[in-house]
């Protein structure tokens, strides 16, 4: 491998590890590999081998070919668009945000189903088009187009379109990726 490439995908084996808030030890017990040696392969003071690249890749939840790929397209991100409960979402960040955020577009039916949810963090909503239904415990909030929203995520929550569909704009952290994007039993159609 050359140097630069070396340099660019331990960058990214750091980048994904904190993204997710992991500490060498818990990359190391989910990767099969001692800490000592992540440490010293993502500070340069052990050469990159492939097999542990793989092994690697595959515990944060990345490719070998995306920790290596250095193309001109990396600024450009392409999102895939899936469809959980009847809500379509396409994420726009990348899994290695090196501030754990995660930001997704998401169009929302006017009914959804499903209980509220609480996971710990915070939540910041901005509605593109339509009016979003805010429900926080007991309080309902509509937020119309052009207007945004920021609340704590441990209170039971759900959004949903109020009078036809909603499209918003989301931030939230790894724990709101989990909880929205990815819940427990829900069906996942990505195109």
């Amino acid at each position: 491998m050359k140097q630069d490439i070396e340099e660019v995908t331990r960058s990214r084996l750091r980048a994904l590890r904190l993204a997710r808030g992991w500490s060498l030890d818990e990359l190391a017990r989910r990767a099969h590999i001692g800490p000592s040696t992540i440490s010293r392969i993502e500070t340069g003071h052990r050469r990159l081998a492939l097999d542990q690249l793989v092994v690697l890749a595959r515990a944060l939840g990345t490719t070998v070919d995306d920790l290596l790929d250095e193309g001109p397209d990396d600024v450009v991100i392409k999102p895939q668009r899936s469809v959980v409960d009847g809500a379509t979402h396409w994420l726009l960040t990348r899994p290695d945000d090196p501030l754990g955020r995660v930001v997704a577009k998401a169009r929302l039916p006017a009914r959804r189903r499903g209980e509220p949810r609480i996971h710990p963090g915070r939540e910041w909503l901005y509605v593109l088009d339509g009016t979003a239904r805010l429900r926080l415990g007991d309080r309902e909030h509509l937020v119309e187009a052009g207007q945004a929203a920021e609340f704590d995520t441990m209170i039971p929550h759900v959004i949903s379109g109020h009078g036809g569909p909603v499209e918003i704009l989301s931030i939230f952290d790894r724990h709101g990726e989990e909880a929205h994007l990815h819940p427990s039993g829900g069906t996942t159609t990505r195109r």
